[in-house]
């Protein structure tokens, strides 16, 4: 298994001002839905950090590992009885994902690109 990047997911009930203060920083957005907006690094397009507002649906994550085999991780989370609490499925913007929460109780999207 590779993890290709991981960021951290933060709620806002602010989004354009959160989309500014990260521009600030250096950031520039790459993806827009309405509901989440991934802003990245320019020279490092790795180095992202994702937006999401307040009426995304729950459980949201803390934090978005992509890994380039989501179905292995998945099945190797269920074979140690993480605590799944969002199932695998294939999303209409060209990812398939599943959700599980760590240990101490934090809520990790678990993502491969199709």
């Amino acid at each position: 298994m590779t993890i290709r990047r991981a960021t951290p997911d933060i709620r806002t009930p602010d989004m354009q001002g959160s989309r500014d203060f990260y521009r600030r920083l250096g950031f520039e957005e790459v993806m827009d839905l309405g509901w989440v907006v991934t802003m990245a690094s320019p020279s490092n397009p790795t180095a992202q950090v994702l937006l999401f507002t307040q009426d995304a649906h729950d459980p949201q994550p803390t934090m978005s590992v992509e890994v380039d085999d989501v179905d292995a991780v998945h099945a190797a989370m269920t074979a140690a009885g993480a605590d799944i609490v969002y199932p695998i499925r294939d999303e209409d913007w060209g990812v398939r994902r599943f959700f599980v929460r760590d240990p101490s109780g934090a809520v990790v999207n678990v993502v491969s690109h199709r």
